[in-house]
This record gives C-alpha cells, structure tokens and sequence, in this order.
C-alpha cells in the first residue's frame, strides 16, 4: 500500500512540476510556445528603386536586411513619398501597424517623421542624412565626400581640359561637401583644374539633370560628376563622349565608355547592424556616420580602359590612408574661393563644421545660394 501511494505521490508531483513549467513560459498546458513574431521594419523611399541612384541604393540595402534575417524580420516598403506634410501620414500609418523600426530614406523627411516618433515612444525612428534628435529618434549617413575626393582625384588625372563639372541637387551642406571634396581631390594632383556646379534644386530630375550636363559639357567640363539620383548625368556624358562617375550605385550599364567609376554607397552595412541593435537592446540614438572604413562607400568599377595606371596607384594609396586614418580630405592648408584660408596646415575639419558647410574651397566656379 506504501509503495502505490508513495508511486501515486510521485507521479503527482511530476505532473505539477511540468505544469507549473508550462505556465512559467507563458504556454497554455497542452499547448506548444508560439513562434517569436518577426520584427517589423518599415523604410520610406523619395523616389523609387528604379532610379539607379540614391533609392535603388537604400532598396540594396534593405535586401541585404531580408538576406540575413529572413522570416525573422517583415519589411515594408512605401515608394514616392513627397518630402513634405503628405509624409507625416505615412510615418503615422506605418508606426500605427507596429512596425518596431521605421526609416526616413530622405533628409526632407526629417520634421515630419521626428513629429512622429514623438507619438510612438515604443518604436524606434531613423532617419538618414538628418541632424536632429529625440530619445527614440536617430540619424546615420555615409561619408559621400570620401568617395568623392578619390573620384576628385581620378578626374584631375583624366581631364585634358582642366574643367570638371558637378550638377548639384540641393544647396544643403551634404552636397557643398561634396562639390568640395571632388575639387580638392581633383587639384591635389592638378592644381589649376577648375570644377564648374549648376544646381537644379531637386534631388531627381532628369530633365533638369541632362540639361545642366549638357550646360556644363558646352562650358569645356570633360569630366562630371553629380549629386542628383537619376542616370541622366552619365547618359549625357556617354552621348557627348566625355567622362563621368556613377553616383550611389554602379551607373556603368547607362555610359559604359563614359563611367571612370562609381562613388557606391553601401546602407546594407548600417541596415543589419540596425536590425541587430534593435534586437539585442542595444539600439541608442547617437548619430551614426560611417565611411570607406567601415564599407559604408567606396569608389568602385573602375574604367581600367579609360583611368591611367598611375591614377589607379594614386587613388588606392588614398583610399588606403583615408581607411587608416593617415589622411582626411578635409585637412588643411584649405582656401576658400576668396583665397582667404578656412583650414590652417596642420589642423581639419571638424565633424560638426563638416555638417554644416557653407562655403566653397578655391578653384570651385558656382556658388552657394542663401
């Protein structure tokens, strides 16, 4: 009688252990656990990923995010958001349906997803080529002017007429960078080179794009550049039988003699690791800005045909410095169009000078409008 009752006994006591198990896993008894839910991430895109340039860079990106993570993530995508009043409801709606992640592709959007994001504590908001912040609220960008300072310097070697052109999007400080990047990089090797910006104010526009280049080629530029997101640039620089670099993606399909190589920008590299500081805890709003040592951009596909051996040489032994921190495009002496010195020898540019940027160096023809 012993022995069953002290069997009965046990047995008891093993059923209620592996209940309160169960409970203490959150798990119904007789139920098997639920699969974790995937982490939702919702990117808002300008233009779309068609374009060739900065939005089919960021749609790289995003796949990138959905190779690694697979079911583990739920990507959203919304395509031609205007960068005005109109893109606050789409932030809105996005975080609405629990997306925990929700990206800003465009520095337009950056007021009306910040407006946002205050009304959703529990998500976390990032927002690319921004300067403002709030506790669930981030901001990352690339180090374009890295890329464009080795373009900079391929087009000193390549030019015979010592006129580059840059079309220029929008007069912000991103793109002043830029222009000033390329131009120190192209007179570090030929000092009288003169780099002639139009601006189009607007970020895609091919009409405008093909226009300005076809301006700036009928001005004696042998060699473009832009800052603007569609292929119209390097289309025209193909037709003229001049020179010219891809911008945020490999445009070499679209001027495949014409293309001395490509300023790449890689945003999968900050996208996963976004993903993974999200989902470990980690995540924090302190601005992330990353460049060619990190991966983040790079000067690539380049046209052994038309770029010399000796330009090659050059601008790997830059890139290599840059990487190691042995040089940085915006050290000093630097001359500001004037001639008035901006950089003493011997010192750089700041990080947040860099970011707000008014001004143009020596041997750039164009302004900066107010």
């Amino acid at each position: 009688m012993k022995t069953k009752m002290a069997r009965a006994l046990n047995r008891t006591l093993r059923i209620s252990t592996a209940v309160l198990a169960v409970l203490g896993a959150g798990v119904a008894p007789g139920a098997s656990a639920a699969a974790p839910q995937p982490l939702g991430i919702a990117f808002v895109y300008l233009g779309n990923p068609g374009d060739a340039g900065w939005t089919y860079a960021h749609e790289q990106g995003v796949k990138a995010v959905e190779a690694q993570f697979g079911d583990k993530v739920k990507v959203t995508r919304v395509e031609n958001v205007p960068e005005s009043a109109d893109s606050e409801r789409v932030f809105r709606d996005l975080a609405n349906k629990g997306n925990r992640i929700v990206v800003g592709s465009s520095f337009g959007f950056q007021d009306f997803e910040l407006k946002v994001a205050k009304d959703f504590p529990d998500a976390v908001f990032e927002h690319a080529t921004g300067y403002k912040k709030a506790a669930n609220f981030g901001t990352y960008d690339v180090r374009t002017y890295q890329s464009a300072y080795l373009a900079g310097l391929i087009a000193g070697y390549t030019t015979k007429t010592k006129t580059l052109g840059f079309v220029g999007s929008v007069p912000v400080p991103e793109v002043v960078r830029n222009i000033n990047a390329f131009t120190l990089g192209a007179r570090s090797v030929n000092p009288d080179t003169k780099v002639k910006v139009l601006w189009i104010n607007s970020w895609f526009d091919p009409g405008k794009e093909k226009q300005a280049a076809e301006t700036l080629i009928a001005q004696g530029a042998d060699v473009l550049i832009q800052n603007t997101d569609s292929t119209a640039t390097m289309q025209t620089a193909e037709q003229k039988k001049v020179h010219a670099f891809g911008w945020d993606s490999d445009m070499k399909k679209f001027g495949p003699n014409a293309q001395l190589g490509a300023c790449v920008s890689n945003w999968g590299v900050y996208y996963t690791h976004l993903v993974e500081q999200v989902q470990s805890g980690k995540w924090t709003n302190a601005p992330v800005w990353w460049g060619l040592k990190e991966k983040a951009i790079d000067l690539a596909s380049i046209n052994t045909d038309a770029v010399s051996p000796a330009a090659q040489k050059a601008m790997t032994q830059k890139r290599d410095d840059i990487i190691a921190g042995r040089f940085d495009p915006f050290a000093g002496p630097i001359k500001d169009q004037s001639g008035a010195v901006k950089v003493a020898a011997g010192k750089s540019l700041a990080d947040a000078e860099l970011q707000r940027l008014n001004w143009f160096v020596e041997g750039v023809d164009g302004t900066v409008p107010k």
